[in-house]
């Protein structure tokens, strides 16, 4: 995976941010969502990389990124904190200015970026979400049920990283079939380095702090901010079969919280870069270009 891609490492605020990043032209940036790492974009980033500087981290506590320990707030995993980190991470490498497209908890980090750091963000792409704050305020049972894993990881330490850490293989590859169309969209490449990252202790305990903080802080902050509107242009993708489409009206939530966007459905489940590659990199492609 990433054969023309070059791997890096930099240290950013507190952690230390593991990537990739090839390709030429204007710079993009491609976030990643749960339970996976950078991996979940190498069908799509190639393609991309064609047109753009396309740049590829694992988020923290993802991958090979650092991942500190929760604190009593879990703001180290707030949607603030790790939109920040990317934010410096595009700075050291000298764009001030660029795209980006994130993926499920990658795109909740990206719609944080794009409130606190309005004047960084040229367009930016959601695939398969609806807002944090807009999951929580028109939760159900049918939600408790179809998403319950939003229930169990936020539960306080050390209950579901006890038991996610009894058998990660199972509960990962679980995960990936329970939201995706079929498994067979997951090249062996990149369920081998999903597999390898999750079974570390250190990176269930950080991934149930991203969810923590998407209970507490993340809600909090988001409530400050329920009058702004995203300005920049915004692509919003998710997957007929599964995910969001189950429950929301997902474009009709979003142009309620932004001036400029456009989208669609796209025939898969929630894993849109991999069961849905060429349609995925089609649309961002044309998006990201101002078509």
């Amino acid at each position: 995976m990433y054969e023309h891609f070059e791997r890096r490492q930099a240290q950013v605020s507190e952690v230390t941010i593991n990537y990739v990043i090839g390709g030429s032209g204007p710079p993009l940036l491609l976030l990643h969502g749960y339970p996976q790492t950078h991996a979940m974009w190498h069908k799509v980033a190639p393609v991309l990389a064609k047109r753009f500087t396309v740049v590829v981290p694992d988020l923290r506590g993802y991958g090979d990124s650092s991942k500190p320990v929760g604190d009593s707030r879990h703001e180290r995993y707030a949607k603030r904190t790790m939109a920040r980190d990317q934010v410096e991470l595009m700075t050291k490498l000298g764009f001030t200015q660029f795209a980006v497209a994130g993926h499920d908890r990658g795109a909740r980090v990206t719609h944080r970026m794009i409130l606190d750091h309005p004047a960084r963000i040229e367009r930016a792409a959601v695939l398969d979400i609806i807002p944090t704050y807009d999951v929580w305020r028109t939760t159900n049972k049918d939600h408790a049920w179809s998403a319950f894993h939003w229930y169990f990881l936020s539960q306080q330490p050390s209950l579901p990283e006890t038991m996610i850490g009894a058998n990660p293989d199972y509960w990962l590859t679980k995960m990936l079939e329970n939201w995706g169309g079929d498994m067979t969209a997951f090249t062996p490449d990149a369920l081998a380095e999903y597999l390898r990252c999750f079974r570390d202790p250190a990176t269930i305990h950080a991934t149930c702090e991203d969810y923590r903080a998407g209970r507490t802080i993340d809600v909090e902050i988001d409530a400050t901010d329920l009058d702004r509107k995203v300005t920049c242009p915004l692509l919003v993708l998710w997957g007929e079969k599964r995910g969001m489409a189950r429950a929301h009206d997902v474009l009709g939530v979003w142009r309620s919280k932004a001036t400029d966007v456009r989208g669609r459905a796209l025939v898969c489940g929630h894993f849109l870069p991999e069961e849905a590659p060429a349609e995925t990199a089609d649309e961002l492609l044309k998006f990201f270009a101002g078509q």
